[in-house]
């Protein structure tokens, strides 16, 4: 077996497998978090609500 620079390495434990695989479930999620948070047609900058009021063509309008 070789790690990804060529070199050769000794073989993964069960325990090692099992490890890479949690990691990689857990970044795939992460990445399909990140992605399902992403706003469509939203205000650019802070989130307007924080402040009481949403601009949006330079015109403030209050809830």
């Amino acid at each position: 077996m070789t790690d990804t620079h060529g070199a050769a390495s000794k073989p993964l434990s069960p325990e090692a497998k099992r490890a890479l695989a949690e990691a990689e479930a857990r970044r795939r999620a992460a990445r399909a978090e990140a992605e399902r948070k992403t706003e469509l047609g939203g205000p650019k900058g802070p989130e307007p609500t924080r402040y009481g009021d949403w601009e949006k063509k330079g015109i403030a309008y209050d809830f």
